[in-house]
């Protein structure tokens, strides 16, 4: 007999990998007849058509019966989560976060081992149980399936009204176990594996690492810093591009909580001198979510950065990264030319690789080879072949573009231009044929042309097959929810250099600051560029080494919108504020 709450009606062992078939009619729902009927339909007259759904529509099974036979081929149970009642410290076993995150709820847990059952909604979340065991330290994971509703009313239920603030303080107001306290006062010379082996992996840090990861990525922050100072120990989140202290740490936690980073990292936890570098992989319902790990040597242990890389938070699409509509045409207009070499240009965190990212989906079809060179790669895409340089094995960006263009590629991406023998393969790569992506780090368009130059390409060569150069920055957006009017001051005003009769009838907003932005006024980003197209005219000041002034005026009178004539459009259209095109922009004077 199956246990109470549970819909399957046989022992999944007898379910498990058999067809859809014979499951049903190991269920008792239909006989051998029935699915021979619904076959031969299949066949002749219902060609196309699922068996369960024939058998559906001649109203032999419900739609139950499919959803209990589909997880039962998967060998999980079905079970009716509404008639169960779950004890608290079998909620409490996982983080609200977690529970919301990966759309599960814990049906069972044995505190002892540390073995957990989740109910999920998808047959094939089984990403959430490797994550569950791996990264959150449970002893073992089963599974079971119910219906989504129940699953959606369950967490809401129970989960719905903890905030992640408070959860995180909980777990912090448990951290007194045994193995941390061995590991308080110690100093990072005279630790001993065993010791930090017991307390990296005691529950209550697995749980600490578990809050602050899924916090990080329900705010959707782009970066974790875990700062060790003398005193205490800092965990700041980047939200939007702006540092935020988060939940205090104790230091005694410093080394546990670093060291268990470090082993989902796949790195040394013995090794403390020297830095180190590594990425942990989590895959929740809403997409894959990597992160980017940095380890660096300080004076008072190891400070851990790592760069939140969520593919579902990242718009890969060219009309979606805040291009204006002229500006679309301009970049689709390029980035379609049969060959020469387009960079983009801006400081770290700009947006640039997810700008290069939306133009080569944009052009990811099957008849164009496209071979990527990335330090690291960022987001797998499917269609580009992608490579990552290794310095360790001396495999440089040059190395990597001399083998592309033994590969037959029509699109290379170069990560970044650092060196000239790099700059120059690009060069040899677009005057054979092939269209080149690049990154550069420089303040805008224009003076990419001195950075190029400075690291000795000749002229000539770059206006042969210099096409365009795209400058970008991210502005903070407004947030809708406590969006309002106001008439910005003359001293403001003047900081863009208009006067009060240049912005005559014109409406200005900011964010008053509300809990959904943190009392920022802002919530998300917002993209603004400058996009410097050649032509003759300006391949000839380049020819002539004319200046960056020179360029950049020459540019301007072709139509070139700076980045801070966009900054002012996206204030006028009410998306962002004076304050922040002020701190990403340079003043054109």
């Amino acid at each position: 007999m199956p246990e109470p709450g549970v819909l399957t009606p046989v022992p999944v062992e007898e379910l498990k990998q058999r067809r859809f078939g014979r499951v049903l009619t190991k269920m008792g729902k239909v006989t051998r007849d029935d699915v021979q009927v619904a076959l031969t339909a299949q066949q002749s007259t219902h060609k196309g058509k699922k068996l369960g759904q024939i058998l559906l529509e001649s109203g032999k099974i419900t739609e139950q019966d499919i959803e209990i036979a589909l997880a039962g081929q998967f060998g999980f149970e079905y079970i009716d989560l509404a008639s169960l009642e779950l004890p608290p410290g079998v909620i409490a076993a996982i983080q609200p976060a977690t529970a919301n995150s990966y759309k599960v709820v814990p049906v069972g847990y044995e505190p002892a081992t540390r073995a957990l059952v989740i109910a999920m909604k998808n047959r094939d979340n089984y990403r959430a149980v490797d994550d569950l065991k791996n990264v959150m330290g449970f002893g073992s994971v089963r599974c079971v399936v119910a219906p989504p509703d129940q699953i959606d009313a369950a967490i809401a239920r129970h989960y719905g009204g903890k905030s992640m603030a408070d959860a995180g303080r909980k777990i912090l107001a448990e951290q007194d176990s045994a193995a941390v306290q061995a590991a308080a006062g110690r100093s990072s010379a005279s630790i001993d594996l065993t010791t930090l082996g017991d307390a990296m992996s005691d529950n209550k840090v697995v749980e600490l690492l578990n809050h602050l990861l899924m916090q990080a990525i329900a705010d959707k922050a782009s970066d974790i810093h875990m700062e060790p100072f003398e005193s205490e120990f800092k965990v700041r989140y980047r939200i939007d591009g702006v540092l935020y202290e988060m939940l205090p740490v104790p230091k005694p936690l410093a080394m546990p909580l670093v060291s268990r980073v470090k082993v989902l990292a796949k790195l040394n936890i013995s090794e403390r001198r020297l830095p180190q570098d590594g990425r942990i992989e989590m895959a929740l319902p809403s997409g894959q979510v990597d992160l980017r790990v940095a380890v660096l040597p300080t004076m008072f242990g190891e400070s851990v950065v790592l760069r939140v890389l969520d593919r579902s938070n990242v718009q890969l699409s060219l009309d979606r990264i805040g291009l204006r509509d002229d500006d679309l045409e301009h970049v689709r207009t390029l980035i379609n030319k049969p060959n020469g070499i387009v960079i983009v240009t801006g400081p770290t965190g700009s947006g640039k690789t997810t700008t290069l990212y939306a133009a080569l989906n944009e052009l990811n079809q099957e008849d164009t080879k496209i071979l990527t060179a990335e330090d690291p790669v960022e987001y797998d895409i499917a269609g580009p072949v992608q490579c990552q340089v290794n310095h360790d094995q001396e495999l440089t960006f040059a190395k990597l573009l001399r083998s592309f263009l033994r590969q037959d590629p029509d699109i290379i991406l170069v990560g970044e231009v650092r060196d000239l023998e790099t700059a120059q393969i690009s060069i040899q790569a677009s005057l054979t044929g092939h269209l080149v992506f690049t990154t550069l780090h420089t303040n805008d368009a224009p003076s990419s042309i001195a950075r190029l130059t400075d690291l000795g390409v000749e002229s000539f060569l770059l206006t042969a097959t210099l096409e365009a150069i795209i400058a970008q920055r991210l502005a903070r957006r407004i947030c809708t929810n406590c969006k309002e009017e106001f008439m910005p001051s003359e001293e403001q005003l003047m900081e863009l250099s208009l006067r009060p009769q240049d912005v005559g009838g014109r409406t200005f907003f900011r964010g008053r600051g509300c809990e959904r932005c943190n009392k920022s006024g802002y919530k998300g980003r917002l993209a603004i560029f400058e996009i410097m197209a050649m032509n003759d005219d300006m391949r000839e000041i380049i020819m002539s080494q004319g200046s960056t002034a020179v360029l950049r005026h020459a540019a301007r009178k072709y139509g070139m919108r700076t980045l801070r004539e966009c900054g002012l459009l996206s204030i006028y259209d009410g998306q962002t504020t004076i304050d922040e095109v002020v701190r990403e922009t340079l003043s054109e004077d």
